[in-house]
């Protein structure tokens, strides 16, 4: 392989090392993706000594190597406060897990079955949509029900109505880096 191909290699497996820790850091992976950030590391220390001579390769790796860098800052940042217990998705979770357990008696089969049809149609095709796009991107799908879709929508309708003064919202699945997103536009 030449050096554009190895610098097109290390920028790909530099966003699949990016996409990892954000599913470790979810909780969605166990384990802190080491071999992987290895394997980046040793991509980017392959031309460091080396004269790269086309100006746009050059650019490319050097970026590549200032994005890695303070990837790892953040990363050695983040798992210093999980470490310490001070990572606010993890402080999140436990709050919501106490709340559980503090909540009165369970649902019946009849109230999930209420709370279940209660869902929009609406919520319902982007719920479905969602799914395909996060099986499209390789993450898991488990953890998503209709009903945090819905809760989602719903929470944030009337408060794009209110912004943009508008008759209704229209939500929509996008992938963006590697990552699906429910965006909302306002119906005029």
């Amino acid at each position: 392989m030449g050096i554009p191909e190895d610098v097109a290699l290390f920028e790909q497996r530099l966003s699949d090392l990016i996409i990892k820790y954000e599913q470790y850091f979810l909780g969605l992976e166990k384990r802190e993706p080491l071999r992987l950030l290895g394997e980046v590391e040793g991509l980017s220390k392959k031309y460091q000594g080396f004269q790269i001579i086309n100006t746009m390769t050059k650019f490319k790796f050097n970026a590549a190597i200032a994005r890695l860098n303070s990837y790892k800052q953040y990363w050695t940042r983040i798992n210093r406060q999980i470490e310490e217990g001070k990572y606010s998705r993890d402080r999140f979770k436990m709050e919501m897990h106490q709340k559980d357990k503090a909540a009165t008696p369970s649902k019946t089969a009849e109230d999930a079955a209420k709370e279940k049809h209660a869902i929009s149609p609406e919520a319902e095709m982007v719920f479905r949509s969602y799914l395909e796009a996060r099986k499209a991107c390789h993450l898991p799908a488990d953890n998503i029900t209709p009903e945090m879709i819905a809760a989602a929508i719903e929470k944030q309708k009337p408060l794009i109505i209110n912004k943009f003064h508008c008759k209704g919202v229209e939500f929509k699945v996008v992938i963006e880096q590697g990552m699906p997103k429910i965006k909302a536009r306002p119906k005029l």
